[in-house]
């Protein structure tokens, strides 16, 4: 993974108003990503947001760069960011663009690109977007310039893509389902895509207000739709992202079903039917239960760097095709080209169709080992993991958990911190452990 200034794992994303999430910024990466992206000819690009407030105000912004470079952008307002992915490929597009912070609160921001097949950007394309984002602009003769317009009908196509990877022969008929979609780009799709499958529905965070984006709701609060799924007496629940690209799941009796629990599920089911295609990848934060199961069951494994764009890399180079992170990033490419919370959903529920068990019982037998994660806080100027009392906490550690646990020392992506995560059979003993190695990594960041 090369060095980026402003990309990072997940396009350029921040508080809005803060460099770089800025109107002036968007201008440059707008004309930046349109220099790069047409330069095979393809002059079209598409673009979605979810929906924050701020998405207006960086939509014109984009716009204004992407027109001066001679590209022509097709709005297609509040939308999930699998659903640009499809559309970007299904409209022949040289690209799509989201505005999106996806799960973080309304007040951040981001940017982020699909290639022409759907798929994120190479590293190599961004580091030659950055590249001319250190260039003054060069605005194309005006006869060049590019147009804007809207492509209305948006929603209904990738609601029907959405039903059309559901299995023809099965019906959600009689399945009651809470659907949370975090007041985000899925409030419009994600119901209706459910609704027209049969089911039976009840809707939270699905009445967007600029500002509620994720607030106590979606796929990273799911104490309400807990609430709900057991006060409806509903078969499960689905919670989305503000993106719709992640989605976690409730069981009837309430239990929380993560992105580990649907990789398992997904996997298990394909094995049995004889599609599983090569094996599996998960990332460093996979759970290892999961990585016991595989290897129990001779199931090809590996761990990814945590980002579903890395998860994505592994699968195309060992042309696999099921993948995903704890968080609920599920990617599976007989479907799709990126992570899709809502087909992964109805991956998940034709299983349970086909097999005739609610969720609770086909997750039965699987139980994932206790896991405890520290983050200890350190300078910019020191690196606790390469000091000799850090490994050395961290090798004891391993040398007491043996085979059955883990331990991951890692630096967070995104802020200056040290996560120490242990995984083991014993809470009680995990999270001692965690704490013993995160009290030598203290020591070593003072």
């Amino acid at each position: 993974m090369s060095q980026r200034k402003y990309f990072g794992t997940d396009g350029v994303r921040g508080r809005v108003g803060t460099f770089p999430i800025t109107p002036d910024f968007a201008v440059k990466l707008g004309w930046a990503a349109g220099t790069v992206l047409s330069k095979a000819g393809n002059r079209r690009v598409l673009m979605g947001k979810d929906t924050r407030i701020s998405g207006y105000m960086l939509e014109s912004a984009l716009e204004a760069g992407l027109l001066s470079a001679g590209v022509s952008v097709e709005f297609l307002g509040p939308m999930p960011t699998p659903a640009v992915a499809y559309l970007t490929r299904n409209f022949r597009a040289a690209a799509g663009i989201v505005i999106s912070a996806s799960h973080n609160p309304y007040y951040d921001n981001g940017i982020k690109f699909f290639s022409d097949s759907g798929s994120k950007l190479p590293d190599a394309i961004e580091a030659e977007i950055e590249r001319l984002l250190d260039e003054p602009i060069a605005c194309v003769p005006s006869e060049q310039m590019g147009r804007a317009s809207r492509i209305d009908d948006a929603p209904g196509r990738y609601i029907e893509f959405c039903k059309s990877v559901f299995p023809g022969e099965l019906s959600l008929q009689g399945l009651k389902i809470v659907v949370d979609c975090a007041h985000g780009a899925t409030y419009h799709i994600a119901p209706d895509v459910l609704r027209e499958l049969g089911a039976d529905i009840w809707e939270i965070g699905t009445s967007p207000d600029g500002t509620n984006i994720n607030e106590k709701c979606g796929a990273t609060h799911l104490d309400a739709l807990q609430q709900k799924v057991i006060d409806c007496g509903a078969d499960l629940g689905f919670a989305l992202d503000g993106d719709g690209d992640r989605v976690m799941l409730v069981s009837a009796s309430g239990r929380i079903i993560d992105g580990d629990d649907i990789v398992y599920l997904l996997a298990r089911t394909a094995q049995q039917n004889g599609l599983l295609q090569g094996g599996i990848v998960g990332t460093l934060m996979s759970n290892f239960a999961l990585e016991k199961f595989f290897n129990d069951h001779r199931i090809p494994f590996i761990r990814a760097n945590v980002g579903d764009r890395y998860v994505m890399e592994e699968l195309v180079k060992r042309d696999w095709s099921i993948g995903g992170e704890n968080s609920g990033h599920i990617i599976n490419r007989q479907y799709h080209s990126t992570g899709d919370g809502i087909i992964a959903g109805l991956q998940v529920l034709a299983a349970m169709l086909r097999e005739q068990k609610s969720l609770d019982e086909m997750l039965k037998g699987f139980d994932k080992f206790p896991q405890a994660l520290v983050n200890v806080r350190y300078s910019g100027d020191c690196n606790p993991l390469d000091a000799a009392n850090v490994a050395s906490a961290q090798a004891e550690v391993e040398r007491a958990l043996g085979n059955n646990g883990r331990v991951l020392l890692r630096k967070s992506g995104t802020e200056p911190l040290i996560r120490v995560m242990v995984e083991g059979k014993d809470a009680k003993l995990v999270h001692r452990f965690a704490e013993d190695i995160a009290v030598e990594v203290r020591a070593a960041a003072d």
